[in-house]
């Protein structure tokens, strides 16, 4: 399972680049969507690099980020009683151990699959170069964990 967070705005941008994004779902800044390591999904986050961040999330980071910002449509906070009546799951844990290994989908257990982030703690580093170059953009690994604690 991968996290992808948008980090720059929304002005500039080329056509194709701003129609990927909304087929991403990451329409604002600190936005945050839960998609799967598929070729397709892989093309469209390089297409999109320039624009967001992404990596390969651990069951942990999946649950801080489902039981503080998931919502329910309607805008309603995602809770515990809300998994265990509604879904197959017992618990939150539960359903993102099921997101991140079998790939379960958000969508299924009636959850958003947009998650709306504060902007991170301590600032990002560069908005305008890679990760790779200790900046932001780009693919970040096992390391978007630590980006989305910061951001929670």
């Amino acid at each position: 399972m991968i996290a992808a967070i948008r980090v720059r705005g929304r002005t500039g941008i080329r056509k194709d680049i701003e129609e990927t994004l909304k087929m991403l779902k990451l329409t604002r800044i600190n936005h945050a969507v839960l998609i799967e390591d598929t070729p397709s999904y892989q093309g469209m986050l390089q297409k999109a690099k320039d624009y967001i961040t992404w990596g390969e999330v651990d069951a942990d980071s999946v649950t801080s980020l489902i039981s503080k910002r998931g919502k329910l449509p309607g805008n309603v906070k995602l809770t515990e009683e809300y998994v265990k009546e509604n879904t197959d799951f017992s618990s939150i844990e539960d359903l993102s151990k099921a997101i991140v290994e079998s790939g379960a989908k958000l969508e299924d257990s009636g959850i958003k699959p947009l998650f709306r982030l504060h902007p991170p703690r301590k600032g990002y580093k560069d908005l305008k170069k890679t990760f790779a170059e200790s900046g932001t953009l780009g693919y970040r690994g096992e390391k978007i964990g630590d980006l989305i604690k910061k951001m929670i």
